[in-house]
């Protein structure tokens, strides 16, 4: 086990956490929680691809942490009532589809689509909005959505590349 994967193994870890914290009513403790998620899949990818450390293993395993972490937390969102049911819904679709198809394309012995700028940028978006939304500031929903469009957006891309770099010649 490399370092790259036990910083993404940290991130199912911090998922329970963020709950407990979030639940029991210490809203900024659970968002540095979620913030320190954030960090160890940026640190994770970066320490990975500097160091030449790049695994099968990871490659499932990071967006898997990141999908989970962000279900749970828009999950939390909607059960205190920050989050309106259509943002979670939307949300929800994409992650799961996300989570099931990239599950089914890898048994199937397909080649995974590599994170590109665009789903780069939903993440970013993901947690600006997150974080507004936490601070009670406004502006966090609308953002939350930009973010829920430009995930699709990124989805048609991925799926694109996917078809492109698996076409049988």
């Amino acid at each position: 086990m490399n370092v790259p994967n036990l910083l993404t193994i940290s991130r199912f870890v911090l998922i329970p956490v963020f709950l407990v914290l979030y639940f029991k009513g210490h809203s900024i403790a659970a968002l540095l929680t979620l913030l320190l998620a954030g960090f160890t899949d940026f640190l994770d990818g970066y320490i990975a691809r500097r160091s030449g450390q790049v695994t099968v293993t990871g490659s499932m395993l990071d967006p898997l942490a990141d999908k989970l972490m962000m279900l749970s937390v828009v999950l939390a969102l909607l059960i205190k009532s920050v989050l309106p049911l259509a943002a979670f819904v939307a949300m929800a679709f994409r992650e799961l589809g996300m989570i099931i198809g990239s599950a089914i394309f890898y048994f199937r012995g397909f080649k995974t689509v590599p994170a590109n700028g665009f789903g780069k940028a939903t993440t970013i978006l993901y947690y600006l909005a997150i974080t507004l939304m936490f601070l009670d500031q406004p502006g966090g929903v609308p953002l939350l959505w930009g973010g829920i469009v430009l995930s699709f957006v990124t989805s048609f891309i991925y799926f694109m590349k996917f078809k492109k770099i698996n076409a049988v010649s």
